[in-house]
């Protein structure tokens, strides 16, 4: 064995100087060459998206800083809690990151090295940038990939929300909001008789008169409520609406088909916008998580 080993270690296999071995030596001429063979260790990961990896590293970096964040703000939340919570963002950013490639989206790594620049800049140079990796718990290839993921997400956020329009259909409406069903019907009864509205609602709020202002579709919590308030025309008031809050009834003062959103408003249209565009998203997609 150990004859066999040291040739097919050597570069050449015939002797040197092309010597003739005497018939009494085993010359062993088919053996092949040895080759070192050097197979890379593959990086852990936590979790696949549609047959993308995130890293391990890039898990326990984030968990690293929610886990800092949750101490500094004293916010009780479990373990398990926050696992999910770091899992969720890093699905999320890698669907926002895919959609964003689909949609023409590039940045190469000259582009990325600007940016990690401009972010080491931004904290006071590199040696901080350096610390602040190592205390976060990100190693230098880690970084560079959380860094182009959420660029690319990024991109792919502006998109989702500035899709959103600035001037949408929008109703103003007043309520009036009791505790009891039998006192909500009373109130119908009145307004069925003749009574106006906004003394009645003056009556049970005192404080706003019921005044809920402009709304546009998706704005309000309560869907029941803002379902009521666009079945009606201005002047018209609804039956008894059922909430968790009590009992409504809505009255429609004015209704525009194209008016300007608010700034609340329309950041609660885009939020509703990127969770519904996620959610959606998701569902069409696998996601595997791989941590035990």
């Amino acid at each position: 064995m150990a004859l066999v080993f040291l040739s097919g270690c050597r570069a050449d296999p015939t002797l040197p100087g092309d010597q003739t071995p005497d018939t009494g030596t085993a010359v062993f001429t088919d053996v092949p060459a040895a080759t070192a063979t050097v197979t890379a260790t593959p990086e852990p990961m936590a979790l696949n998206v549609n047959g993308e990896g995130v890293s391990l590293a890039e898990y326990d970096a984030q968990l690293m800083q929610l886990q800092a964040a949750d101490a500094e703000l004293s916010k009780p939340r479990t373990p398990e809690e926050q696992r999910q919570m770091v899992l969720d963002e890093l699905v999320n950013q890698t669907l926002l990151a895919q959609a964003a490639v689909e949609g023409g989206f590039q940045i190469d790594d000259a582009g990325l090295q600007e940016r990690i620049d401009a972010l080491a800049a931004d904290l006071g140079g590199q040696a901080v940038l350096d610390a602040w990796m190592v205390a976060n718990g990100y190693s230098p290839v880690s970084f560079r990939s959380a860094m182009r993921r959420a660029a690319a997400s990024a991109w792919q956020r502006d998109a989702l929300i500035n899709a959103v329009p600035e001037r949408v259909e929008q109703v103003r409406a007043q309520q009036i909001l009791v505790r009891q069903r039998d006192t909500a019907e009373g109130v119908i009864r009145q307004l069925d008789a003749g009574a106006d509205f906004a003394t009645l609602a003056a009556k049970y709020d005192p404080n706003t008169g019921g005044i809920l202002g402009w709304f546009p579709h998706g704005y309000l919590t309560q869907p029941a409520v803002e379902e009521a308030a666009f079945a009606l025309q201005p002047g018209e008031y609804s039956p008894v609406v059922e909430t968790d809050f009590g009992y409504h009834i809505i009255y429609v003062i004015e209704r525009e088909s194209d008016r300007i959103l608010s700034v609340d408003a329309r950041l609660t249209l885009q939020h509703l916008a990127l969770d519904s565009w996620l959610e959606a998203r998701r569902s069409a997609s696998t996601v595997e998580i791989l941590l035990p």
